[in-house]
């Protein structure tokens, strides 16, 4: 049997309950401005604002061709 000796001590790994701990400072966001973008991000955010354009319009259509409004 092998024993390893550690210099932690039993209070560096203590858990507490997050209701028992002490609330933490909120940060504010205030005067951070924009984060930077690369233009992968900015073209994959445009990608993504399409398709859930799309999916809208789609889900839209469903609903007005199951209620008949648009004809059968």
């Amino acid at each position: 049997m092998v024993t390893m000796q550690t210099n932690y001590s039993r209070e560096m790994f203590e858990v507490v309950h997050p209701l028992d701990d002490q609330p933490e400072e909120k940060r504010s966001a205030e005067g951070l401005g924009p984060i930077p973008m690369t233009p992968g991000v900015k073209i994959s955010l445009m990608v993504l604002r399409g398709y859930l354009s799309v999916m809208t319009l789609m889900l839209i259509y469903h609903v007005l061709h199951l209620s008949g409004i648009l004809g059968k």
